[in-house]
């Protein structure tokens, strides 16, 4: 027994003195590791400040600002733990906290695929100069004002003031109208006018009611007219116009405007705009077959 002990101890000492010898002959590696790690870590809070500053020049977003940033810090801290392990000869360590680290990113990325693909759709979006906070913007069947991108949803209001909050991958996969970008916007107004209408009269009047009514309309020739077609109780047209605006509602205004200074003009110059008209014939006789074969004649007065 006290044979088996004393070897014990002999085996452990021996392992011990084998730890202390290669702690000894590590310590310039252990040392030059340790500062590779304090200078990675250092290097990431300066990337962090630096990337945080050149991002938040093109994004207005502090959220993705940030996110952005921190994955550049982490990104630099990790390359600095790796170098460490190499110095350190852990190679065998290092293969194998590259393998957990590809296996654990797979199974994260499946299980997080739709909050994975709405953070990377927003970070997209988000770096597109056409698509800004305050632009007006017609999507996935809504349109409304923008007031926020993160890394999430994509978030607007709509002219009734009720929020939208739509997932960015939608953003991203569907198309996106923008009435922001350009300075002008087109109005079309539809209508029609009795068939007893002097149609040039009506062309003219409309035109030079649209020009006198918008600043923006320089004259009546700048107002396109063209009549559609004859429809079942009036003669149909189409008057299109340009004016300054950037959004939906002031084009709505635009709309507005222009109908009740065209029913002015057209309760003065007595040009009628008709109500749909349906006229039903019925013959005030009526002929019926009796059962006997005779015919028996019903006259409705």
């Amino acid at each position: 027994m006290k044979e088996q002990l004393n070897t014990a101890f002999a085996n452990l000492s021996e392992k011990l003195m084998g730890w202390l010898d290669a702690i000894i002959q590590n310590i310039p590696n252990l040392i030059l590791a340790l500062i590779v790690l304090a200078a990675a870590y250092f290097v990431a809070k300066y990337v962090n400040k630096f990337t945080y500053k050149l991002v938040s020049k093109k994004v207005d977003q502090e959220s993705i600002s940030s996110m952005i940033a921190r994955i550049c810090a982490v990104t630099v801290v990790l390359i600095g733990l790796f170098l460490a392990l190499g110095i350190m000869d852990l190679s065998k360590t290092l293969t194998s906290l590259l393998t957990g680290a590809g296996v654990a990113g797979l199974v994260i990325g499946l299980a997080l695929q739709g909050t994975l693909s709405n953070t990377i759709a927003g970070i997209v979006i988000s770096f597109r100069k056409k698509i800004q906070i305050g632009n007006w913007v017609e999507t996935n069947g809504f349109s409304g004002e923008i007031i926020d991108i993160n890394l999430k949803d994509f978030t607007m209001k709509e002219a009734d003031n009720n929020i939208v909050v739509i997932p960015n991958k939608m953003i991203l996969e569907n198309p996106l109208k923008n009435y922001s970008l350009t300075t002008k916007m087109r109005v079309f107004l539809e209508c029609g006018v009795g068939y007893e209408s002097d149609l040039e009269a009506v062309e003219r009047i409309t035109k030079e009611t649209i020009a006198n009514s918008f600043e923006q309309v320089e004259k009546a020739e700048d107002v396109e007219f063209y009549y559609t077609e004859f429809g079942s109780s009036s003669i149909n047209y189409l008057c299109r116009f340009w004016i300054d605006a950037e959004s939906m509602l002031e084009k709505l205004r635009a709309k507005t405007r222009a109908i009740i200074e065209i029913k002015k003009a057209y309760d003065k110059e007595g040009i009628n705009i008709p109500f749909p008209i349906r006229t039903l014939e019925f013959n005030n006789k009526l002929s019926v077959e009796s059962p006997n074969g005779m015919e028996e004649s019903f006259s409705e007065n």
